[in-house]
């Protein structure tokens, strides 16, 4: 068995019947030329089947037995894979609208993995009446996070539409491949180890020493900074901050990344704060629709990976809470209060250590450590009303042998009293929103697609900044 850190293991004690905690992705192919839909998940269905001996570790891994107790602490491994069970092919109803494949990810989403199998399944879906070819993926997050998910897409993915090399994300073959073509490190002597060991003891006794001065650095900034929303600031309540069911209803868009970056240049923002404020739009005219907006501005927590370069596994991420200017009717003036507050966010965690950071993180959102605690939720006030992340991929267009990637939607992880998560992944060239809220509490979710159109229209009739 494998010790589990903390990070891992609160996903898989946070999480009950009525709050999955797993992370999923949505992706659209085009069959290349001269290949039909059927050919296509054909091909995924037999590249997808992994000999086991070739599979991933990460995908291996599931809590030790008794869940309920070790599975707190520990991983196991199983030693075969039940492909027949992970890897699903399913056709949608007709007439294979884009939203029969929503409602099928929208009802897949609210269950549960099998604690007793490695925790993730991939579902390959087709009957589109456009002819593309959907895969829908889930992985609990104990096992892996947004970042890392995206990453390890990458890596079954070619910028080549000639490359017939595509397998799987769990295919641990092409990066032993790579393992193998790289220069193998010196190896250290005895004296070498203890000096490194000695060195990484001295850097954590060194970042646990700064907390302190960290944490006094976060403070001034509450105190002396307006745009600044500290840990432990209190958000307005809103529709948004409810106990949820396991119910979930998924809507996603995408939109050309040089419309957003246009945006930006004209206004003086960086891309995030473009999506930021275009969230921020949407969700003022979504909760008006309701008659449910607050006076107050709503404020919404932001992950921030950890991840060093190349690094495609586990969890490793912090927070930040921006202020979404959602009391402001004018766009310009919302523009100019969200640019303000990321700013100020970004100013207090500069200079942080990843251990100062992961306890910055902590500091925002130790709610969700005890909203399944009854009660929770009704009675106790909450610095965010909402989760916004934005996951970077690259730019090229990227092909699956040969089959064009049209999409890559983010699902993601609505809690006891946070019922909306908004995901957004810039992948070839779109910028693809990934809306996953709980059903039966915010009804005509996908109005928010709309909404999120018409408020980066608001932006784009801005006058440019001097």
């Amino acid at each position: 068995m494998q010790y589990m850190p903390v990070t891992d293991s609160m996903f898989l004690i946070g999480e009950t019947r009525d709050q999955p905690m797993h992370v999923g992705g949505l992706q659209l192919f085009v069959p290349r030329e001269g290949q039909s839909p059927e050919e296509l998940a054909e091909e995924m269905a037999e590249k997808f089947h992994v000999p086991t001996g070739d599979v991933s570790k990460l995908f291996l891994k599931r809590p030790a037995t008794p869940a309920q107790i070790a599975g707190y602490a520990a991983w196991s491994y199983d030693d075969d894979i039940d492909f027949d069970y992970h890897v699903r092919r399913t056709v949608l109803p007709r007439p294979g609208a884009v939203r029969d494949l929503l409602r099928y990810v929208s009802l897949n989403h609210g269950n549960l993995l099998d604690r007793r199998r490695p925790m993730w399944e991939a579902h390959i879906v087709e009957g589109l009446a456009d002819g593309r070819v959907a895969v829908y993926t889930k992985a609990h997050h104990s096992v892996i996070d947004g970042v890392s998910a995206l990453r390890l897409l990458q890596r079954m993915l070619s910028t080549d539409p000639d490359d017939r090399s595509g397998t799987a994300a769990w295919d641990a073959r092409p990066a032993r491949a790579r393992a193998k073509s790289k220069p193998k490190p010196e190896r250290k002597g005895l004296l070498g180890t203890l000096t490194s060991a000695v060195g990484q003891v001295a850097e954590i006794a060194d970042q646990v020493v700064g907390l302190g001065p960290a944490a006094a650095k976060i403070a001034i900034a509450g105190l002396t900074d307006k745009d600044y929303i500290a840990p432990l600031h209190q958000a307005p309540s809103t529709i948004l901050n409810v106990p949820i069911g396991s119910a979930r209803r998924f809507a996603a868009q995408d939109w050309p990344l040089e419309r957003l970056r246009a945006v930006g240049k004209a206004q003086g923002m960086t891309l995030n704060d473009v999506m930021v404020a275009m969230c921020s739009g949407a969700l003022r005219t979504y909760l008006s629709d309701q008659d449910a907006l607050p006076d107050e501005s709503l404020i919404a927590v932001m992950p921030v990976s950890l991840h060093s370069d190349g690094d495609a596994t586990g969890n490793a991420i912090t927070a930040i809470s921006v202020r979404l200017a959602t009391d402001q009717a004018d766009a310009a003036d919302r523009v100019a209060s969200i640019t303000a507050s990321t700013k100020a966010a970004k100013a207090a965690v500069r200079g942080l250590r990843p251990l100062q950071a992961l306890a910055l993180g902590a500091a925002i959102a130790w709610p969700l450590a005890f909203t399944t605690i009854p009660g929770f939720v009704e009675y106790t006030p909450t610095g965010f009303n909402l989760m916004i992340s934005s996951v970077p991929g690259p730019e090229e267009t990227l092909y699956w042998n040969g089959a064009r990637l049209d999409g890559c939607y983010p699902v993601s992880i609505p809690v006891e009293g946070l019922a909306l998560n908004i995901t957004i992944t810039t992948v070839s060239g779109k910028a693809n929103f990934g809306i996953t809220g709980a059903r039966a509490e915010l009804p005509s979710l996908q109005r928010l697609l709309d909404h999120l159109d018409t408020a980066l229209e608001d932006l784009e009739a801005l006058p440019p900044k001097a």
